[in-house]
């Protein structure tokens, strides 16, 4: 675990306007956000957070969505000072962020979900194989981030994936500093079953969330679809579904400017 990480890390972008939470994905960071923050700052108070087991944020013992949520939850209430937001999760972000609003309704406002549904998915073993190849890595022989492109370069021949990847490999402070994987990847591992599951049971008796919601999906990608819909109007009735164009999972960074325009009709009130 990273030395005296904070419990969750978190950067605020703007001065005035209503609040707005942004969580990421898997490996990634709240940082990923950093370019839509700053363009949304001129009429939004932004929240960036790394969400446990990722960035800055501390490591956990295992990962449980509902303990995720309601850390978040207690983090934004406090930034917030209790006002709702508009809470925008992407995948593994994206769920954290539907559980959240199902936990605690009263703290958002509404919701934009990107990319992911409230579902299991079957399909984590590319995520597995990232985790393993990453792991795989001598930190203690590298010298230079180019070295690490070079060793995943045939585990993730996607140079884009590569890339997304490596912002998680950390050189530490000092003229002696080695080289770190920021997320927890033991632990992601372990619990990868978990992450890409949906804890139907556990909000057995959980009343669906009666905020908007918004969902966002790439056209290129398979992980909202028709056959997701049921569960999505049973937990989010009051949903609308935009699919964007030229996009695949990670839609917010293929088609920015398509992202923050929508996103930003969404936020108007």
């Amino acid at each position: 675990m990273p030395d005296r990480a904070p419990l969750l890390n978190t950067a605020s972008y703007g001065e005035s306007g209503s609040r707005v939470v942004f969580l990421h994905g898997l490996f990634g960071q709240g940082r990923n956000w950093t370019q839509i923050a700053k363009t949304l700052a001129d009429e939004h108070q932004v929240l960036l957070l790394d969400l446990p087991d990722h960035g800055r944020s501390a490591w956990t013992e295992r990962f449980d969505f509902f303990e995720v949520a309601d850390r978040i939850a207690a983090a934004v209430a406090d930034q917030a000072a209790g006002d709702p937001v508009a809470l925008v999760g992407h995948s593994l972000g994206g769920k954290v962020a539907m559980v959240l609003a199902l936990r605690h309704p009263d703290l958002v406002e509404r919701l934009c979900v990107v990319d992911i549904a409230p579902v299991g998915y079957r399909k984590v073993g590319e995520f597995a194989g990232y985790i393993e190849a990453m792991s795989g890595l001598d930190l203690d022989r590298l010298d230079e981030r180019a070295d690490a492109e070079a060793g995943l370069a045939e585990a993730v021949p996607n140079p884009t994936v590569r890339s997304f990847l490596l912002q998680n490999l950390r050189r530490e402070a000092g003229a002696d500093g080695g080289w770190r994987w920021q997320a927890n990847l033991a632990g992601l591992r372990r619990d990868l079953p978990v992450i890409g599951g949906w804890p139907e049971d556990e909000l057995a008796g959980t009343a669906p969330y009666p905020g908007p919601v918004l969902w966002l999906a790439g056209q290129r990608s398979d992980y909202v679809s028709e056959e997701y819909a049921p569960a999505m109007d049973r937990w989010f009735p009051r949903n609308r579904r935009v699919t964007v164009k030229n996009a695949g999972h990670w839609v917010h960074s293929e088609q920015p400017d398509v992202f923050v325009e929508v996103l930003r009709r969404f936020l108007a009130p």
